[in-house]
């Protein structure tokens, strides 16, 4: 072989090398895993039927109301139980809470409260119906920004938080108001679940949680970028629900492991899974239900994630599942 070729099949080699090296590299799973982002927010199934109306003061396009740049707008820290209206303070008791951001206009003395939650409550977004008529389970997740004028006081300072952190300028309400319109149209799916390796601080976060504390933050986050001063005189706890598990198995979307006869199995065992979380059950059912579920994620160490509209399996860990309640100090 003469000297050219040589070199020639050397940098050939290198090159595929690298080449095979840069693949192999983006094909390395990034964790957590980015949260996914649409254009636009799709239709609402007409199965999906919420048993309490979505944000029924508020305005049916979403809209927030444009604030002269002179005016000087308060920003208040809400908190209070989750299902308050129907359990009283019991989840306060287990700091299962709800946040929620207020503000007030010093020209108009208007209060506004703006919040995110589920369009068709918590338990239709942490799980799927299992229709006879559909192979694939059936999810009526979607979550969306609530904005609707007046701060009932009573409601959030009465077992919560109703604490003012900060002012801001009528500009600095209407840029965040623009922000508000984007970041609810692109992010249009509720994630209960914050899923990580192990309790320890610095443990590997598997998947991110996508709910209504996530969204104060990322609203206070966007008020800091604007300019804002926030405070608070009291800690700034919000409640996570963990998930603790090994690095997570990619099992794909609904065409993918429901439309294959290859991954009959597969289907049937998220099927299973599911099925203890299923809706409307009677006491004696949920109790079977809660012991079947223990067996699933305790004894058999398997949960089966939904996340960005594909399923991931979860081999569990001590200590399984938690609810905290963290401090998350104001940007």
């Amino acid at each position: 072989m003469r000297h050219t070729e040589a070199v020639l099949c050397v940098s050939c080699f290198l090159f595929l090398h690298v080449a095979a090296h840069v693949r192999d590299a983006s094909r390395r799973q990034q964790w957590p895993v980015p949260y996914r982002r649409f254009d636009r927010r799709p239709e609402v199934d007409s199965y999906c039927e919420a048993l309490y109306p979505f944000c029924p003061t508020g305005d049916r396009d979403g809209r927030l109301p444009y604030m002269r740049d002179t005016d000087v707008i308060s920003v208040y820290r809400l908190q209070t139980p989750v299902w308050e209206f129907k359990y009283g303070d019991l989840l306060g008791k287990f700091d299962i809470m709800h946040d929620a951001i207020g503000f007030s206009s010093s020209e108009t003395g208007t209060n506004y409260t703006m919040e995110w939650y589920e369009l068709f409550q918590l338990g239709n977004c942490t799980f799927p119906h299992l229709r006879p008529e559909i192979s694939a389970p059936f999810w009526c997740n979607q979550g969306a920004a609530c904005f609707f004028e007046g701060i009932d006081d009573l409601h959030w300072s009465q077992n919560g938080t109703l604490e003012k952190i900060g002012e801001i300028s009528g500009d600095q309400f209407n840029d965040m108001a623009r922000w508000v319109q984007d970041d609810n149209d692109t992010g249009i799916y509720y994630e209960t679940w914050t899923v990580r390796s192990e309790p320890s601080p610095n443990a590997t976060v598997w998947f991110e949680s996508y709910d209504c504390s996530q969204f104060v933050h990322r609203t206070y986050r966007k008020l800091a970028e604007l300019g804002a001063k926030l405070s608070s005189r009291s800690q700034t706890n919000y409640t996570k629900i963990y998930l603790y598990s090994g690095e997570p198995t990619y099992l794909g979307n609904d065409s993918t492991i429901f439309g294959q006869p290859s991954m009959k199995n597969l289907a049937e065992d998220i099927h299973k899974f599911y099925h203890p979380f299923r809706p409307h059950q009677s006491y004696v059912d949920f109790a079977f239900s809660l012991l079947e579920a223990y067996k699933k994620v305790v004894l058999d160490k398997s949960f089966y994630l939904y996340y960005n509209f594909e399923y991931w399996h979860l081999p569990m860990k001590p200590p399984y599942v938690q609810i905290k309640y963290e401090e998350v100090p104001l940007p």
